[in-house]
């Protein structure tokens, strides 16, 4: 914690996406949204597909979709580790239209229940990512 701040870090597969000391995040946890201000109670939280809001000086200053993984906090830290993290002004609309497709196929085409809940877990990220993309 530094100076009533919380460290942020917001890691992906690929890598490190986010190290900063902000006033506040809100995650989208498994069973809910909870924001992190400095000196919150230690818990760990599997994540739904969602948005983090990262605030700072008094207001939003980054937006970033989360799908899969967890967030673990502690009195001076939050640390989101996302299977898929995208900034929502870099989400490509025709791309993840083209995901959704190739999911509904996938879906359809499942030869198993393991692989129609792998296609199921695709499309309702992707879905979930279109609707934070821009019109």
């Amino acid at each position: 914690m530094v100076d009533g701040k919380v460290n942020f870090e917001l890691v992906s597969p690929e890598r490190l996406l986010a190290s900063t000391a902000v006033d506040m995040v809100v995650v989208p946890g498994a069973e809910g949204d909870f924001g992190v201000l400095p000196g919150h109670a230690p818990f760990i939280s599997a994540l739904r597909a969602g948005v983090i809001d990262v605030h700072d000086g008094g207001k939003v200053t980054d937006r970033i979709f989360v799908a899969d993984g967890f967030a673990e906090v502690t009195t001076e830290r939050c640390t989101v580790l996302a299977g898929e993290a995208v900034p929502l002004d870099r989400i490509d609309r025709a791309q993840v239209e083209k995901r959704i497709a190739e999911a509904e196929l996938d879906l359809r085409d499942a030869a198993n229940d393991q692989e129609r809940a792998r296609a199921e877990r695709a499309l309702d990220t992707a879905r979930a990512l279109l609707a934070h993309a821009r019109a």
